[in-house]
Order: structure tokens, then sequence, then C-alpha cells
């Protein structure tokens, strides 16, 4: 480096994927690129990163990006494609009104996006046809805390977790979906010996570091926390102080609680457990005196979700073990800044700064923002949005940074709907994905995650600052940028009137202290009064933060102050469970959910090398008696279909898995597969008061699909097309991209990889007689491409392979995989275990012949499980198997 040169300076900023709310330091490296590191000095994760956090340096390439604005796919400029937004905007009001059009946003937008949009459709073009992808994930919750609390407030915070005696995690794998957090409560486990106890359908990564699992049946959650209910009022473990100091409604909702688990015998009959299993949970609750449970989308994404959530609580205001230290329930969010657009009023039944569509607060808002056509009643959630725009009803509609067409219910019918509009705006930083495809008629550029200035807010309500670290590419915009200038063209301007992201939030946070006198949760008033200097340098922040207060951690309710009419808590009689009327041939109960080191519908993770290589595969998880009944294999493929898609999967025999309940991941599309898009099989009922989808109980049957060969093709050029009957999933390598496929029909190098060169050598290998095709092509003497075609699964040598694209293969290596179709050596072997450290299944299976006997020596010899832990459960069984083993046989890389 040039003496005179300075060292590029970290910049402190948030990661963009779960409701944790990590910090994170980015170093940019000069080249549109930076290193990623943790933030030892942000209070939620305290340095550490899980593997997902940790590649994020791996996802800034502006391949693939929108960079440009576009109308009926053209290059067109800002202007003309504002005036373009805002004309149809316009026009569909005056023709068809305001229930005509709709936005719908996303948890990963910032608040001061959040806010620009909600102003604009809300208080100034009258509709609350505002809805955002977090009404997939905890508007459960939203509505639980609203009944029981009367207000959408989170009683705790995360040191809670580290002071409780148990920890109780509802439908939540937090191993996965939220590591950092929970390797605090692993720690604390470590430290003081907090118990904790996983209830799940599923044996997740989570249960196998639990104390105790209850592996429930699906959709039994109330009946387990109404019957949790009755006996801690049988065994006079009831604050009855608390109850009559601070709450209303505890005798009706026990008496309710009693109809649904009059007892243990009935708790367990309607959960599928043994009794003793329920009694052994009930005596641990009862027992511990600090008790905090977490809860996420097993509990939420029900159609009786909201239900969950207000049975979960009534067992936390009946003890008193609310708003304490290390006392709670505690939603976890699963969006970066879920919990801000619901301060803003992302959902289509709120309004800003937590107010709701009461006479009162519609006026307070419309006075506040000088609000000419103010929207008087709820508007239509995210479900019924999309139905209405079936129907016709909505005519117009704006996406922003969010993929409905792979990831609402009925995905299919979702996709031919958005074709309907007569006005579709999406805003986008990528230039490709399934809701674009489906008719997008101007694309707006948005900015990426490394060039976002503004807030978020996470789980525990921190607010902290995303900081930009790379100039705007092309000609991205902020989103609040592209609103308030739409807004200007529909003749809003002066309200509109932001030159900084700064701006926006000071006038979020005074809205939310605006004739605020206690009597709503939600009040960053003090925030409103910070200068440029103060927002850019605001430390993560934790609300409520009113004028003249002091600051500091938060907790509410340990003495009551419910936000009600009369200040005390709602116990809710919740409804018994709801019986599934039977499916004629479709037997199984469909569970949607996350992988561990994937996000969403891939937009980003799928850029990450790393982050593909640990399942790289869409899968269905099924038990074997059910595989076997179905007439499937293990390592096979199975076409699973509901009332409203159908799904081709790779199959996975689970013999932890209840029996009549498979799982399969939400995140591949239809650019990432081939009819793996498993939001097309999900069933459009909804919770009847959050208006939530039911993600986890779709019923569908499963047969199997049989291809004569499967294999894979990997290239640092273009991919060609396989034929139409054929099944693939596309990953990226981590110097080209790779297509995992199966097929019947016919693959040859020249259709696979389109722009091999005559120069090129090709070195192959063919076994008619076995099906067997393996080649490879070499430029300058570097692995170009290769094709592995044969009659079973060619994982083992992709996992080889994949890392050695643009690498000069030895003699040896060249001989033993297109010959032998394996390689030998152990510690790049393999799926990654480890994705933050990047250490493979062979190079821990090195560690285990070499000595290793427990996780963490694994840890010491080769770094995996040292970081977010998530990896963890995978090591500790890989540990266990070798322990059973009486001799470990030498092995080959592929066998």
């Amino acid at each position: 480096m040039n003496p005179h040169e300075r060292e590029p300076t970290p910049v402190r900023t948030a990661c963009p994927y779960c409701g944790v709310g990590c910090g994170v330091l980015a170093t940019p490296d000069g080249a549109g690129g930076a290193s990623i590191a943790g933030d030892p000095a942000h209070p939620s994760n305290f340095g550490r990163l899980c593997s997902k956090g940790a590649a994020l340096g791996e996802t800034l390439s502006l391949d693939g990006r929108l960079l440009h604005p576009e109308i009926e796919g053209r290059r067109a400029s800002w202007d003309e494609a504002l005036d373009a937004a805002a004309r149809g905007f316009r026009e569909t009001l005056d023709r068809h009104g305001p229930e005509a059009i709709a936005l719908y946003l996303s948890g990963q937008l910032l608040t001061e996006d959040y806010y620009a949009a909600n102003k604009l459709f809300k208080g100034f073009l009258g509709s609350a046809n505002v809805d955002t992808n977090s009404r997939l994930c905890m508007s459960s919750s939203v509505a639980g805390h609203k009944r029981a609390f009367g207000a959408d407030t989170v009683p705790g915070v995360y040191r809670d977790l580290e002071t409780a005696d148990l920890l109780v995690l509802v439908g939540s794998n937090a191993a996965w979906c939220h590591p950092v957090l929970h390797q605090r409560m692993l720690a604390a486990r470590a430290a003081r010996g907090t118990r904790i106890v996983v209830l799940d359908p599923r044996r997740t990564a989570t249960a196998d570091e639990a104390d105790l699992h209850l592996q429930l049946r699906g959709g039994s959650d109330v009946a387990l926390f109404s019957g949790l209910l009755v006996a801690l009022a049988d065994g006079g473990f009831v604050d009855q102080a608390y109850v009559d100091a601070h709450t209303s409604g505890f005798q009706a909702a026990l008496a309710r609680a009693r109809e649904i688990a009059p007892d243990l015998a009935a708790v367990a009959a309607a959960c599928g457990l043994a009794e003793a299993e329920i009694a052994a949970f009930f005596d641990l609750f009862a027992g511990a005196e600090r008790v905090v449970t977490l809860y996420s989308q097993g509990v939420n994404q029900s159609a009786q979700g909201t239900d969950k959530v207000n049975a979960i609580i009534n067992v936390h205001l009946a003890t008193g073990r609310i708003g304490r230290e290390g006392m709670g329930p505690f939603s976890l969010t699963g969006q970066p800044n879920a919990m801000g657009g619901r301060e803003v009023g992302g959902l289509a039944n709120q309004l800003a700064a937590h107010m709701g569509f009461d006479a009162a607060s519609i006026d307070r808002v419309r006075r506040f923002w000088d609000a000419p056509r103010m929207a008087r009643a709820e508007g239509r959630m995210a479900v019924d949005m999309f139905e209405a725009i079936d129907r016709g009803e909505i005519r117009a509609l704006w996406v922003m940074g969010t993929n409905p067409a792979a990831s609402l219910p009925r995905a299919d019918a979702v996709r031919k709907a958005l074709a309907k509009l007569d006005h579709f705006v999406v805003s986008e930083n990528v230039a490709s994905n399934d809701t674009l495809t489906a008719g997008a008629k101007i694309r707006l550029p948005a900015s990426a995650w490394g060039e976002k200035d503004g807030t978020v807010t996470n789980s525990e309500r921190r607010i902290s600052r995303q900081r930009p670290f790379l100039p705007l590419p092309g000609e991205a915009r902020p989103d609040w940028w592209i609103i308030a200038r739409v807004a200007e063209r529909l003749g809003f301007g002066a309200a509109f009137a932001w030159r900084t992201a700064g701006e926006a939030f000071r006038e979020h946070a005074a809205l939310s202290a605006f004739e605020n006198g206690g009597a709503r949760d939600f009040d960053i008033g003090a925030l409103a009064e910070l200068d440029d200097d103060a927002y850019d340098a605001l430390e993560p922040t934790q609300w409520p933060a009113k004028r003249r207060d002091a600051g500091g951690e938060t907790r509410f309710f340990a003495e009551g102050g419910f936000f009600t009419g009369d200040r005390r808590a709602r116990f809710v009689a919740v409804e018994p469970p709801a019986s599934r009327p039977p499916d004629a041939g479709r037997t199984l109960r469909l569970n949607t959910g996350r992988i561990r080191d994937q996000w969403h519908t891939m937009t980003r993770t799928g850029r990450s090398p790393r982050l593909a290589s640990h399942l790289p595969e869409p899968f269905l998880e099924i038990s074997p008696r059910d595989g076997l009944r179905a007439g499937l294999t293990d390592g096979g493929f199975a076409r699973v279909s509901s009332a409203h898609g159908e799904a081709v999967l790779r199959v996975r025999f689970d013999p932890t898995a209840r029996d009549g309940a498979v799982f399969a991941p939400i995140h591949w599309t239809e650019e990432t597969s081939s009819g793996a898009r498993v939001a097309a099989l999900v069933h459009a009922v909804t919770d009847p008061v959050s208006g939530q989808p039911d993600a986890k109980a779709t019923a569908v049957a499963a047969a199997p699909v049989v291809f004569g060969r499967q294999g894979f093709a990997l290239t640092r050029g273009a991919l060609g097309v396989l034929d139409e009957g054929a099944w693939w999933a596309r990953a990226v390598a981590p110097h080209g991209v790779s297509l995992l496929f199966a097929t019947n029909g016919a693959v040859t190098l020249e259709e696979v990889f389109p722009d091999l060169r005559g120069s090129d050598e090709i070195v192959d290998f063919v076994d008619p007689a076995r099906g067997t095709y393996r080649a490879g092509a070499f430029r300058d003497g570097l692995l170009q491409a290769a094709l592995f075609v044969g009659p079973g699964s060619q994982a083992g040598a992709w996992s080889f392979l994949r890392g050695k694209l643009g690498a000069r293969l030895t003699e040896g290596e060249i001989r033993g995989l297109l010959l032998a179709g394996r390689a030998r050596g152990g510690a790049d072997c393999g799926p990654l275990v480890c994705a933050c450290h990047g250490v493979s299944r062979g190079a821990i299976e090195d560690a285990l012949r070499a000595g290793a006997n427990d996780a963490a020596t694994v840890g010491s010899m080769t770094s995996a499980g040292t970081n977010c832990g998530s990896c963890l459960p995978e090591i500790r069984r890989m540990v266990a198997a070798a322990r059973v083993r009486t001799n470990v046989p030498a092995l080959g890389l592929f066998g």
C-alpha cells in the first residue's frame, strides 16, 4: 500500500437478514466489494455473525442487478419512469377510487422507506391497501399482542434469555433461523444451568440441543398451553395479586382452557404425546421462577396463530412472569425490519406509530400529516389483496423489495392475477425474479443492502443505523426517494420534500410523540431532535425513547401499565383447535420453512458459493414409513401435489419425522429450479384475526417420479437448457455456476455448454452399458466446465469439482474423476457443514479419524462450529456416529 493511502475505515451497519438485528462491520475494498465482520460493540450480537451474515461479502456483485428504470422492457429515464408510475396511479384513482390501488411492501425495507410509502398511500391517496410480506411471518404475533396488551408491544429484551431459568422455544428452529440468539441461549445454559425446552413437530437442530423436546402434533399448541394454564391454576402457581391488580378476563380464559384441555390425558391425546412428556414440561414451567417463552413461525403461520400467541401470553400473565428480568413471552421476528414496518403502519390494519383505524387516531395522523385524503378504514391484507387483484377489484399495484409471485400461498394463482393488472410497478434491486417476469410494466432500480441509508428495528425494539458503505450503482436510488418523487408528480411534493433519510426519520419520530401522553407504547420523540450528525452517529437505541427520558434498557408490564383503556391486560378465551376435514387422496400435511444457509427466495444468499453448498437442492423431508407407503425411495424424487399446485422435490427420509407430516423449504423459485416453488402448493387459509396464512398444514399427496439418469453441469460460462421434462436446481459455484439435474432425455455437452470453444480440450469417459458420461472441458489447462451423468446421484463429485472450476487439475485427479467418478483425499469431500469457516464434511471426518471425540475438539482442529454454532448439531451427530462404529474405513472422496 502507498504509505500516503489510508487503511479503509470499517462502516458500522446492520445485517439484512433475520430480526436478531446483528451489527456488522463492513470494510470496502475499493473495487465494489467489502470484507464483513461482526460488530463487537453491537448489543445484539457482540461480534458474532451467522453463516449468512458472515457470507455477506460474497453477495455484493452487480451481476444481475437492475441498474436503470425500465418501461415495458425498454430502458427509460427516471423522469419518464416516475411520470408513468404516477400517471398510472392517478388514472386508476380517478376511474375506480382508492380501493383499486395497492402497495405491497417488505420487511427488508428500511423504516424511512416504509414510512414514506405508508404516508403516501394512507394519507394522500386515501388507500389503506398497504400490506407487507411481514404479514406472512409475524402478523399473528401483532394481533396477539394487541388483544392482550392493547398495543403491539414486545415486553422483554435479549438479556432475558441470559437470565432466565427456563427457555421454552415454540415452533422456532432458532439454531438455524436465529443462530446468534441461539448461541446466547446455549451460553446461558453453560454459565448458569438454564434449561431449554423445544416444542416442535420436527426434530430440528434446535431440538437436538434441548434438554426436553416435545414432538407434538402440528396445530396442538393451543391445547398444550391451555392444559398448562389449567395445571398452573390447579397447582397453586397463579400470581393472584398480579392477576387482580393488572389484568381482566382470567376466569373466562381459565374456563375455556378447562373445556379444551381438562386434564393431562386430554392434553396428551391432543398433542399425540405421552402423559409423562406433558407432565415433565408442566413441572419445568411451574418450578422455574424465570421463564421466557420464545415463539416464531410454527406459532404464527397458522390458521389459529393469534390464539396460539394468546394461549402463550395467558400463562405468563397468570403467573406474573412478564416484564421482569428473565421473564415473558417473546416473539422472534423473521425479517430485519419487520418491527420497523410495524412501527410505521406497514400492515393494512395499522396507521403509523402503532396507531389503529379508530376515529381519534385517524384524525391525529391526518392533522400531523396535513393529509388531504386520509384512509378511513383498514385495507386488504396480503392474501385478500392478491385475491382482489384476481377479481379485478384492485387495478394498480406497486411492489417494493419482495417477490410475492414466489412466496405467497397459491403462488401460481398469484402469478396469473398479476398479469391482469392495468398498472404494475415494481421497485427492485434485481433485474429478474418471479414477480418481475409476471408482468411488471414499470421497473424502478432500488438501492441494495450495501448502499442503503436509514434505520431498522430488531426483535427487542432496538433501532440500529443501516449505513451505506458502497456508492449507488448505475441509476439505483433509495426507496424513500423513489416514493417522494412519485408523490411530487401526484401533487404532494411539499409533504415529501425530504432531502435525506434522516429528515424522513425525524418526521417519523415526531409523529410517535405527537399528542402522546403515555397512552401509546411507541414513542421515540427524543430521536426527533437529532440533527444530521447525531442521526448519522446514532448508536443502537431501544424504544421507548421519550423526550427527557434517561433512556437505557427497557422492559414493559412488570408493574402493569398496559395500553388498554383501563390499563389492564386482557386474558383471551381462545378457541378450541379446529378439526381438519379429511382430504381424500391427500393424507400428508405439508409444513414449510427455512433452511440454515438460505434466505427467502435466494436473491441475495443465492449469490454466495459457500451458502449454496450445504443443502443445494429443493427437498421433501418425510418419515420412512410414509415414504415407503407412497412408493418413494430415499434420495429419489417425489411429485408433491395439493389442490393448488405441485412441485417435484428430492426425497429425504428422516427417521425422526412424525408420520403424516412432511416438510419442504421455501427458497427455490422459477428461476432457480424446475417446478420446486413450494408456495404454489400452500393453501390460502388464513388466521381469522391476523390474516396470516397457514403455511404449516396444507394437505398434500406424494407420488414417485422416476428419472433414468442424474447428474450435474458446472461451468465458468453460460448454461444451456435441458429437455423439457428434466428436473433441475441451479446453484452458484465458487468461480461459476452449476446445475444439478435428473432426466430421462439426452444430455449433450454442446447443449449444456453453449459457449465452449473449438480450442477447448475435452476429456471424457463414456460407458453406454451403465448410462454413464463424464466430461471435463479445459481452456488453457484450466477446468472450464464439467458434465457428469449417471444412473444415480452425482452429488459427491459435484461437491468436489465445484471448487475446482478455473483450477489446474493433476493428471491423477482427471483420471480418477473421469474414469472412476471419484477422487482421493478427504478435506474437500462432501458438502460444507460449517459455512462460516468453509469446513466440509470430509474435513470433519478427517478430524474424527485423527482422534477428535467431541464437537469442541473438532472445532479446535478445523474451526467448524466456532462462529455462529448453527452447524454444531450436525457435527455432534457425526461425532456420535463415529463413536458407535467399531472401525472407520478409509474414505475415498466420494465413496
